[in-house]
């Protein structure tokens, strides 16, 4: 025999997504700390202020992000086209943020990498200057790192040219022909 409810209605929210026990969604930057970010280098010297840069631009409101994307730019591939070593670990970080939907500069950073998908001054240097190569410090396996990191996440692409937002959709459009897409 069946029996009504005798349970009160719940006044919990029920819109919250939930996930089997055991099962976490990753942090956004929760990779961070993986970095040896004092031991690298990058437009200023240490590369140690690059993870508050990308929790700017994660987490902060319009200005904030753009104003620490700017920076991170200045550090990471000055003038638009100057890689430094710390480029190819902030490439990641790059292609996570613009995927996240609350990023407030998601265009410029698609647009940040298809800057570093395209540089190869430090390549052209040393070809007019092969003593280039020889210097501890080799530029131009840093170019070719920084251009490998943002190949490898162009899987991403996919998703970024069917967004809603037009600004992103040409960014990312930009990007995949740079990248050969």
């Amino acid at each position: 025999m069946r029996t009504a409810s005798t349970e009160q209605p719940s006044n919990e929210r029920t819109d919250r997504e939930t996930r089997p026990t055991g099962v976490s969604r990753p942090t956004p930057l929760g990779a961070l700390g993986e970095v040896a970010w004092r031991e690298i280098q990058d437009s200023t010297g240490s590369a140690a202020g690059i993870p508050l840069l990308l929790n700017s631009i994660a987490w902060g409101g319009a200005r904030t992000a753009d104003a620490a994307l700017d920076e991170l730019r200045d550090r990471i591939c000055q003038y638009g086209f100057v890689v430094e070593q710390a480029t190819a670990a902030t490439v990641p970080f790059l292609w996570e943020l613009a995927q996240l939907p609350h990023v407030t500069c998601r265009a410029r950073i698609l647009l940040l990498l298809k800057n570093i998908a395209d540089a190869r001054q430090w390549e052209n240097t040393a070809t007019a200057y092969p003593k280039l190569l020889n210097r501890r410090e080799n530029h131009v396996v840093w170019e070719r790192a920084a251009r490998q990191a943002v190949h490898a996440r162009r899987g991403a692409l996919r998703q970024l040219r069917a967004e809603k937002d037009a600004e992103v959709v040409r960014a990312s459009s930009e990007l995949a022909r740079a990248l050969g897409e």
